[in-house]
């Protein structure tokens, strides 16, 4: 089920930092640059460049092969591998290359080719020449890779009734798989189909069809039965994207001639890559539950590399890389030894089996991110610039419906910071925050306006009507998907107008009304007697994010574990030892991701260990603080150690004695060098490169600012605001930390004087809780709680 979707996106690409860098044209300083042979016989094999890179097909393994530049330079050496091929990664956009064998005395040598460039798009002729039919196809992508693709029609549907409003849903899991998700899901097909899609890729196909769309899913390059090989969002990728749509857009069945895009997760961050990239047929995209950054937003959090969600994340995507039939994605196992066993056409079965084979070719080249993550803990510009999807963001320029959680266990909640990169001129930006997990994006509270949003700003639009089916049955899904009840899916506010253009204009005017930024409060709170339910109790919408009115509050560390406002005059200091065994590293067992998503997970949120932490709480708030955006901590550290790893815990102290999550921040000390240009008092950006890294001073106190993620939260009158600071691990459930931290360092942290640690929230002005009650304990989605328990410093 979808429970057991991975998402995404993690540090997968720091793993290249060092292939990034290892080639260039020149040679290393000093060294004599090498020549290659004279062509004399043409190669036996194929050479060609794609955007940044260039790949080498059917040679014989084993044989030597040199990517040679202008005046007969090697600029690269390798081997053919078993399947004959070779990928030089990390090129010059737009250089010449050919690519030899010495043979004798001369070479073996293919024809000049040039790398892509990045931007550099093929003409409309190029995509207009290409048909996709219903079902599984295989199109040819810019670098003249084989992409698999099939088309999905409306429930019920055959292309005689088109054309129709169509999206995209893209990514590398099993997307492309050609069997109905649907049926199976409503027991009309096997239980043990391999070729039906993965659940993870639910919006595009099952919503979709439900919602009567067509939807066209991608399958990423080096996955599935798409050849080529697994990059994750290098610019192969990347623009890979870019071509689907427009070919998709191209099709006669296509209603508008545009396209927009759908998914959540891995499908949800190729729709900021894609969008950045500016295809002029692409009509709108709605990412779901998406990263904001590879290093920093969910593979570093901090500087410290996630051990948990992470790790596992990115060794499932080297397995479904494998090449088929031997390993890869079931539907690759089964469509690369028979084809689909329900075509009848023996030809058309054949045709399908050989090209998933011969699509399989590349998979050896897939580089090794594991490898990569050990030696590189950095954030490499060269490397990010391309592969996270913030850079791409600033680059969007049609309508998008962005939803995200900020507690959410698999992609993190960093995200938001990429929203104030979405370009003030683009005036169709609706973003909705919520506390909760991954799959809350999809919840009742959102459903509805995502359903409007694609049906109007799809192609030429059309009035939005939720089918009485996905009415009926949201309840029996939300249930079978996440463990949760949930509230009732709503029919739209245009359901009884007629299917007119004028209608349609009227209906987007109408949408256009509502808030840039849309923030769900207390989701899981909204069903009395039903603690933890999918749906939010209410709301406070926004013109912007950062939220103008907001104003950076500080709360300084205090003697006896205090939280004050005012900054003690003499100065002190408190200590403790960071030792990440003196808790479960995470809050849930074995079946740790399913159970994040049930209304009542059985966590094992353990308090602060006696000397293992610090805790510093707020005397009893007279009125609600309401907070938006991400938070500071503001440190005087002096470590025992030249460097440490530090977790900072936003929490709220309630009236009945519980205490609820609300937030985390971490760092490795490391890399406290702050980028002055993007940080302000409440947002600490640090530059996460190499050249700033530094140990800690020894014996004196260092300043450092450690980011709490972005969250919005009220903390009610009669709570207390408490902040907790120990070693990593412990508050998450599926995020782990590669901690330095062996249980012997001793962390002291000032307090008052001149050593004034504090913590900046970022506080909304006149905005509160809006009367609503405090939640049940247990009731906030993604936000565990337990019983308060003072930390051994009194907070």
């Amino acid at each position: 089920m979808l429970r057991s979707f991975r998402v995404y996106l993690v540090a997968l690409v720091t793993f290249i930092a060092g292939l990034a860098l290892a080639g260039g044209f020149a040679a290393s300083a000093g060294a004599s640059p090498k020549y290659a042979p004279k062509i004399t016989a043409k190669a036996p094999y194929t050479a060609r460049g794609s955007v940044g890179e260039a790949y080498v097909k059917d040679a014989v393994p084993g044989s030597k092969l040199l990517l040679v530049a202008g005046k007969n330079r090697v600029v690269r050496t390798g081997k053919a591998d078993r399947f004959g091929s070779k990928i030089f990664y990390d090129l010059k956009p737009g250089a010449s290359f050919t690519v030899r064998t010495p043979k004798g005395k001369g070479a073996q040598g293919t024809k000049w080719f040039k790398t892509l460039k990045p931007g550099a798009n093929p003409p409309q002729s190029f995509y207009d020449g290409k048909t996709l039919s219903a079902g599984l196809n295989y199109v040819t992508m810019r670098d003249g890779t084989e992409l698999a693709m099939t088309v999905r029609l409306p429930l019920g549907k055959t292309m005689a009734d088109g054309p129709f409003p169509t999206f995209v849903e893209y990514s590398g899991y099993q997307t492309a798989a050609p069997h109905d998700l649907v049926s199976s899901l409503l027991g009309g097909g096997s239980a043990n189909d391999q070729l039906v899609p993965s659940t993870s890729t639910m919006v595009g196909s099952v919503i979709g069809p439900l919602l009567n769309f067509a939807v066209v899913s991608v399958q990423m390059r080096g996955s599935g039965c798409s050849g080529g090989a697994f990059d994750l969002f290098g610019w192969p990728t990347t623009y890979d994207g870019y071509d689907a749509i427009e070919t998709v857009a191209a099709q006669d069945w296509v209603s508008g001639g545009k396209v927009s895009m759908g998914g959540i997760s891995f499908s949800g961050i190729t729709q900021l890559f894609t969008a950045g990239t500016r295809p002029p047929h692409l009509s709108a995209v709605s990412p779901l539950s998406v990263t904001d950054d590879v290093y920093y937003g969910t593979g570093f959090p901090g500087g410290i590399f996630n051990s948990g969600f992470a790790f596992s994340w990115i060794t499932e995507r080297a397995e479904d890389a494998e090449p088929a039939p031997e390993g890869g994605q079931p539907w690759a196992k089964v469509m690369s030894t028979t084809g689909d066993p329900d075509v009848s056409d023996p030809a058309l079965r054949e045709s399908q089996k050989q090209h998933c084979l011969d699509n399989q070719k590349m998979r050896l080249q897939t580089r090794d991110y594991n490898q990569q993550i050990k030696d590189n803990p950095y954030r490499t510009k060269i490397l990010f610039a391309k592969r996270s999807p913030g850079a791409w963001v600033k680059r969007i320029n049609v309508p998008i419906f962005w939803v995200g959680a900020f507690q959410d266990e698999q992609t993190g909640g960093h995200w938001p910071e990429a929203v104030k990169e979405l370009p003030k001129s683009n005036r169709d930006v609706w973003v909705t925050m919520q506390n909760g997990v991954h799959i809350d994006s999809l919840g009742p509270s959102t459903i509805t306006r995502w359903t409007e949003f694609m049906n109007l700003f799809t192609g030429s639009g059309r009035i939005p009507v939720v089918s009485p089916l996905v009415i009926t049955f949201g309840s029996n899904l939300y249930d079978s998907v996440a463990g949760a009840g949930a509230l009732p899916i709503q029919q739209t506010r245009y359901a009884s107008m007629a299917n007119t253009p004028a209608n349609v204009a009227t209906a987007k005017s109408d949408f256009r009304k509502d808030p840039r930024i849309r923030i769900l409060m207390d989701n899981g709170a909204a069903i009395p007697g039903e603690p933890g339910a999918i749906g939010a109790a209410w709301e406070a919408d926004f013109s912007s994010w950062p939220i103008r009115s907001l104003k950076p509050t500080s709360w300084y560390l205090g003697k006896g574990g205090s939280l004050q406002s005012r900054k003690a005059g003499k100065g002190s200091s408190v200590s403790y030892l960071s030792d990440p065994d003196a808790r479960p590293s995470e809050t849930l067992g074995e079946d740790a991701q399913g159970d994040s998503w049930l209304a009542q997970p059985p966590y094992d949120w353990q308090p602060v260990a006696k000397g293992k932490g610090l805790g510093f709480v707020s005397p009893v708030l007279k009125k609600d603080v309401f907070i938006a955006g991400p938070s500071s901590l503001d440190l005087y550290l002096k470590s025992s150690k030249r460097n440490t790893d530090i977790q900072a815990t936003l929490t709220e102290v309630r009236p009945d004695g519980q205490e609820t999550y609300v937030q985390n921040g971490w760092l490795r000390s490391s890399h406290r060098k702050i980028n002055r240009k993007l940080s302000t008092a409440y947002d600490p950006v640090q530059t996460w490169l190499k050249k700033d890294g530094r140990p800690l001073k020894k014996g004196k106190f260092n300043f450092e600012r450690i980011q709490i993620f972005p969250v919005a939260h009220v903390f009610r009158a009669g709570s207390r605001i408490r902040l907790n600071i120990q070693a990593p691990g412990g508050d998450r459930t599926i995020w782990d930390f590669d901690t330095i931290e062996k249980g012997k360092t001793r962390n002291r942290i000032g307090l008052g004087g001149v050593i004034p640690s504090k913590l900046v929230l970022p506080v909304i002005p006149g905005q509160n809780a809006q009367g609503t009650p405090l939640p049940p304990a247990t009731a906030l989605r993604g936000e565990p709680s337990r019983t308060y328990q003072r930390a051994s410093n009194g907070g």
